[in-house]
């Protein structure tokens, strides 16, 4: 059964868990077509991709390193094909480089952090933008960043590195929405605090949420549905004059 009410064609990178699956998942719900980019996780991106065509609307699973020109590029361009134009990016592909004090972090966990977090956001921006622009000959979009709230908090003592990626993501945000505001293209950031997804044992540190919640106004970790629901607010009509923000999405912390 086809969608009957489609927006267009959304791309959410780092779709395949977490928040990524959760905005694809509502994304399907609320009437995009969806792109679930993935880079490791096939399988959990093929089983969002089901539910979401399972509801109605149509998805495609699409392999791709954020941090690969080459990669972005062709996925934008499989995107397109199989779906159709592109409406709506949600930039949600990260890597926190695992915990490490500064004095500790390698160059290369500095270099991944940098590469998929900050220009993997950057260069899928870029393809958006090439196709949303009205002074391009597109029909405007919505660009929504996922950033974090270690952005101000700095993380330290566990991940520096990934809160200044995300500080470069918020930098980012309030930049390209000036830049394209007269183009039809809104550009927003949400900023998630502490999330109940498998980042925070998948880094070696399962109790992470319950070591930190008594830091938290609200005195629980968030849901990724919490986050997808910010998200897809921002990417709708309802959030029509509202770009360059960063909106944070954490208990109050």
């Amino acid at each position: 059964m086809d969608n009957k009410n489609d927006l267009g064609t959304l791309i959410v990178t780092g779709a395949s868990r977490g928040i990524g699956a959760a905005v694809a998942r509502m994304a399907g719900q609320r009437g995009y077509s969806v792109a679930a980019n993935f880079l490791s996780g096939e399988a959990e991106a093929q089983e969002v991709v089901r539910e979401i065509v399972s509801q109605g609307a149509r998805a495609v699973a699409i392999p791709a390193d954020v941090s690969r020109e080459r990669q972005v590029v062709a996925m934008f361009q499989r995107a397109e094909l199989e779906l159709g134009p592109i409406r709506a990016l949600v930039n949600n592909a990260g890597v926190t480089g695992g915990f490490a004090r500064v004095e500790e972090v390698s160059a290369a966990a500095i270099e991944k952090v940098l590469a998929v977090n900050v220009t993997g956001a950057m260069l899928c921006a870029r393809e958006a933008v090439r196709r949303m622009s009205t002074k391009r000959g597109g029909n405007g979009g919505a660009i929504v960043n996922i950033s974090s709230r270690a952005a101000d908090t700095g993380s330290a003592g566990e991940w520096v590195h990934y809160a200044s990626s995300k500080g470069a993501i918020n930098s980012f945000t309030v930049g390209l929405a000036r830049e394209v505001a007269t183009e039809g293209i809104r550009v927003n950031a949400v900023a998630p605090g502490l999330v109940e997804t498998g980042l925070h044992a998948a880094n070696g540190d399962p109790d992470r949420l319950q070591r930190f919640v008594g830091s938290i106004p609200m005195r629980r970790a968030g849901k990724p549905e919490e986050v997808a629901e910010v998200v897809l607010w921002l990417l709708s009509p309802a959030a029509s004059y509202m770009t360059g923000a960063i909106v944070d999405v954490g208990g109050g912390r």
